[in-house]
């Protein structure tokens, strides 16, 4: 019997041994129980086998529990969802720059087709240069004016975190944000400067020299603009001041008309534009057909425009975005209609396309945050507003042929200052204050430097072209080309 005990026991030790050994359980424990088995079959060995059990348990309860497969696959699908909701919104983010690109096929088409035939070729070259000047002077330098991060070098006025687009940033493809890469964002914000500068192209349309424009556009594009979008979406001072410019009525719109003011105020009228009492004469367009695609292009690239800057594809502010938007450009379109049809007897419709143009611009500073009935009134305001800002610089003679002053210069400001009067949504609460600093903060940055820029060009390599290049048509005397070469040549006025 006692043979029998003590295989017994030694099998079980045996047994258990490994399975300790395997699971890493104390060798001390093991021992004392082995030597016990000398002793009394009964007692000891009893002992040994409760000795090295406890030895088994204690490793058991040492190791890590295992996933069960449930959990494991929870996990996956976890990480997967995340996985394809970056997808997702890196997606649409980009998306939304293509569309925002496609804006300055409907500007040039507004710009070409609210100005005669003789200057089309050359407005038409213009904008073409525009978005690739400005795409490329941003990824040089702007990108990094813009978003400086920690590497503010002035207070948070001015800061620099290095060349866009460099071999150092190559790492953060992956995991730059929770919705976009560097790359992404680069490309977005970049069709954002581009739109800045294309402001500037329709005010002084049909008398300054290309050259001048074009150098204008670097300079605007890579320095001026980023420095004052900085301030707000780079994390500057204005973002700590509370100031709210969801997609750019300040940062974009505004600031583009700021520099157009300043372009307008030195290069003059057109000749003939206005009579010697001051009375303004009207030019028209020579193509309202090609205007009103510009415009639907517009609108159209606008839904990136606001869309694309909630950067996330999320359902419930993307598709909020997309309604506002909607709503304004309605509302501002409507709005001009009535008011020119009041005013003057009879509807325009540059008048009206422009009014369109407003409500998106007058929206586009609080397209997330105002209520469905403030985007309405917004846009309904900007419209009417449009109307007699036409009226307005007629009276200071300054010369706009599209009215992008009118449109990006006062809706810009107007919308921006809207954010801290309307209502908006439950949660968010804007003060007056802090929007009217951010205007005048980038007022006070952007039209002295657009003015030194267009003084040192006017200066030097002159801004505008002669008397008789302007009677000409800038098509032949910059370009030599006509955009209707059939029956155009012997148009001179």
């Amino acid at each position: 019997m006692r043979t029998h005990t003590t295989l017994l026991v030694y099998c079980s030790l045996a047994l258990l041994f490994m399975i300790a050994v395997a699971r890493g359980a104390d060798d001390a424990a093991l021992n004392a129980a082995i030597d016990a088995v000398g002793a009394s079959p009964s007692t000891q060995a009893k002992a040994a086998l409760n000795a090295a059990s406890a030895a088994y348990q204690a490793a058991a309860a040492a190791e890590p529990a295992e996933e069960a497969p449930g959990a494991i696959a929870i996990t996956a699908a976890a990480d997967e969802v995340t996985d394809v909701g970056f997808k997702v919104d890196n997606l649409w983010i980009a998306i939304a720059g293509m569309l925002v690109f496609m804006m300055h096929l409907g500007f040039a088409m507004v710009e070409s087709g609210l100005c005669r035939a003789k200057n089309c070729v050359n407005i038409l070259f213009k904008n073409t240069l525009t978005p690739a000047i400005g795409f490329l002077t941003f990824t040089a330098l702007g990108f990094g004016l813009m978003y400086p991060g920690d590497h503010w070098l002035l207070g948070k006025v001015v800061g620099f975190c290095g060349m866009g687009a460099a071999p150092q940033f190559k790492d953060l493809t992956a995991a730059y944000g929770a919705s976009y890469t560097y790359w992404t964002d680069l490309f977005f914000q970049g069709m954002f400067a581009a739109t800045c500068a294309t402001i500037v192209s329709g005010a002084v349309a049909e008398r300054i020299k290309v050259n001048a424009y074009l150098i204008f556009t670097v300079l605007y594009a890579m320095i001026v603009y980023p420095i004052i979008g900085s301030w707000g979406w780079g994390g500057g001072f204005l973002a700590d001041l509370g100031f709210h410019d969801f997609a750019g009525s300040t940062f974009v719109h505004s600031v583009g008309g700021w520099g157009a003011l300043a372009g307008v105020m030195l290069l003059g009228s057109r000749y003939g534009k206005y009579t010697p009492d001051g009375e303004a004469r009207l030019i028209m367009g020579h193509n309202m057909p090609m205007a009103t695609i510009g415009v639907f292009l517009l609108w159209f690239g606008w839904f990136g425009f606001n869309g694309g800057s909630a950067l996330s594809a999320g359902p419930a502010q993307l598709s909020y975005v997309l309604i506002t938007t909607m709503l304004a450009a309605s509302a501002g379109l409507v709005g001009a209609m009535l008011t020119s049809s009041l005013r003057d007897g009879k509807a325009d419709l540059s008048i009206t396309l422009n009014g369109c143009l407003a409500g998106l611009v007058g929206v586009t500073a609080g397209a997330d945050v105002v209520t469905i009935w403030s985007a309405i009134i917004i846009g309904l305001l900007a419209g009417v507003i449009v109307v007699f800002a036409v009226s307005f610089w007629d009276k200071l003679l300054l010369d706009d042929p599209v009215g992008a002053l009118s449109v990006h210069l006062v809706c810009g400001v107007f919308g921006t200052l809207a954010v801290g009067i309307f209502p908006t949504i439950p949660h968010t609460s804007f003060a007056f204050l802090p929007q009217l600093l951010g205007v005048v903060a980038a007022a006070a940055l952007a039209f002295p430097a657009a003015l030194l820029i267009f003084f040192v060009m006017k200066k030097t390599m002159g801004l505008r072209v002669t008397h008789d290049e302007e009677l000409l048509g800038l098509d032949l005397a910059e370009h030599n080309n006509e955009a209707y070469p059939d029956f155009q040549s012997f148009l001179t006025k």
